[in-house]
């Protein structure tokens, strides 16, 4: 993969899982998986993985910190989960203010056309993954706008699309019992791998 060699993945607390507590910043996650693979697949890259996910972050808050947290670090790839919280804070949150799809594709196109003027990077967008192991939870029914939003933005913008989503979805039509997440949202071991593996098959081709 030559997509030079400094990577930052930004999104919401899938994302940061842990790199607050960690001595490299990179924490446990599917963010981990990925920097330790790409460290020993490609070790004469020496490839610099920067975690920027902090825990709870809708599109408006990525756009608050797009300057610091990406533009200003001038990576050459840019990894960017989000989406989930902007749908489970309709469901967990519903007196708050609310981030609906038409909403989210605009903040999100200003964010990538920011990002493709000032430093025109390799660009990987991330669909968000599931919301309750259940295909048909009103979270994941209610996610299906979202993820059709990245999928227009990847098209647009020359992205390599990570299609998590319907990793998940396939996934829990198989019903092997075996969990992902912790609550629904957050990612045990396997639910990272199920993630890193997506990552690594679509940005690999």
């Amino acid at each position: 993969m030559d997509f030079g060699n400094r990577i930052v993945f930004i999104g919401d607390s899938i994302t940061e899982w842990g790199r607050f507590e960690d001595t490299e910043g990179i924490g446990t996650g599917y963010v981990r998986i990925l920097h330790d693979y790409l460290r020993v697949t490609y070790p004469e890259k020496n490839y610099e993985i920067i975690n920027r996910g902090i825990g709870g972050d809708r599109i408006i808050n990525l756009e608050d910190r797009w300057q610091k947290d990406v533009l200003d670090l001038k990576p050459t790839t840019v990894s960017i989960s989000i989406g989930i919280n902007d749908v489970w804070r309709q469901l967990d949150q519903p007196n708050i203010e609310q981030v609906y799809p038409e909403q989210f594709e605009e903040k999100y196109r200003n964010l990538l056309l920011k990002l493709k003027q000032e430093l025109n990077p390799t660009i990987i967008l991330m669909d968000p993954t599931v919301i309750e192991e259940d295909i048909n939870s009103k979270g994941n029914q209610a996610l299906k706008p979202y993820v059709a939003v990245v999928e227009k933005l990847a098209k647009e913008f020359d992205a390599i699309r990570v299609t998590t989503h319907e990793a998940f979805i396939n996934y829990l039509k198989k019903k092997s019992g075996y969990l992902l997440t912790t609550d629904g949202v957050h990612m045990n071991s396997a639910g990272n791998m199920l993630m890193a593996q997506t990552w690594i098959n679509e940005v690999e081709k």
